[in-house]
């Protein structure tokens, strides 16, 4: 039976960093309001780059460190709330920008579970057989989406990209991938698209903003993720015990204190990283990833859960051994 692995990862954020002290010239906060109730101290964001670019930097890094020809790669699959262009997808243009041809590339939207599916959508192709090796990528610049007004969004946010390269192995490393969606009817976490047009007056529609119902989005998260991480556990006789680290989507984090005391887990078994760069949507799974690998907190043969969350509502978690 075939099974599939993680073969390198990568990361990268914009130069620009935004701390809390400057959010003040925009709107009326402070760095204790901010991290008393999220976590976060700065968050980085882009001046001139595209989601592509972040795309494309991050799985150079990746590639790089699976130590695999671009050329290897026989599948791309980007997840991204905020892509460049309605079309094409930032898989495709990333695919050119990587020269890599004739391969199969596209785009995903589960908002910040994204990264997640598309892990499980990569390694059920792999697992077929019909494909080797897969770059799959979150990347987002919601930057673009924040209204710079609303205290109550606009210190959640940050840009960045992170990057993994998947590919086919005889033992079982990535053990299990779940992924579910509730159904977002009351739009506790949205974004609208530009709305219909007049062909008569065929006026430039305005991009909407990030709207959250806070609370709402609160109670889902802190239910969802031990759930989906006791889930991960049972499905595979495991324990806490043999977890060597927790990587949740860094979204804030009180969901994930109340998390990790729901559960009993030590707190040196949680990986942090939201008080750098607040929460990147699709992206902060894999640069979380990346960077508990780099900095050896996760070892081969290790043992780590990694679980999302986001609008859909949507939840993923995956159990690896890596």
């Amino acid at each position: 039976m075939s099974h599939t692995k993680i073969l390198g990862t990568g990361s990268y954020v914009p130069e620009k960093v935004l701390t809390n002290e400057d959010l003040k010239a925009f709107v009326d906060t402070n760095d204790e309001w901010i991290y008393t109730r999220t976590g976060i101290k700065e968050r980085h964001i882009v001046e001139s780059e595209s989601t592509l670019d972040l795309a494309y930097q991050a799985s150079l890094k990746a590639i790089e460190d699976a130590k695999i020809h671009k050329e290897d790669i026989d599948l791309i699959i980007v997840a991204t709330v905020t892509s460049d262009y309605a079309f094409p997808g930032v898989a495709n243009l990333l695919q050119a920008k990587l020269g890599i041809k004739n391969i199969m590339a596209f785009d995903i939207n589960a908002a910040c579970s994204g990264f997640l599916y598309a892990m499980q959508i990569a390694d059920k192709m792999i697992r077929s057989k019909a494909y080797q090796k897969a770059l799959i990528v979150g990347a987002e610049i919601l930057s673009r989406l924040t209204d710079w007004r609303d205290r109550n969004t606009c210190v959640l946010f940050g840009d960045g990209a992170g990057a993994m390269v998947i590919g086919s192995s005889k033992d079982k490393h990535i053990i299990d991938i779940i992924t579910g969606s509730q159904g977002d009817e009351d739009l506790l976490l949205y974004c609208k698209n530009p709305d219909l047009k007049d062909p008569a007056i065929n006026a430039v529609s305005p991009q909407d903003h990030i709207h959250m119902k806070g609370r709402d989005v609160f109670k889902f998260a802190t239910r969802i993720m031990p759930k989906t991480i006791k889930e991960l556990l049972k499905n595979n006789q495991m324990s806490m015990k043999d977890i060597d680290q927790i990587i949740a989507h860094q979204a804030n984090s009180r969901i994930i204190d109340k998390a990790t005391r729901d559960l009993k887990i030590d707190e040196d078994k949680v990986y942090i990283n939201i008080n750098k760069y607040g929460n990147t949507s699709a992206a902060s799974v894999p640069i979380a990833i990346d960077e508990a690998i780099k900095n050896k907190l996760i070892s081969r043969g290790d043992h780590f859960i990694t679980v999302a969350f986001g609008g859909g509502l949507t939840w993923a978690g995956a159990l690896i051994k890596f």
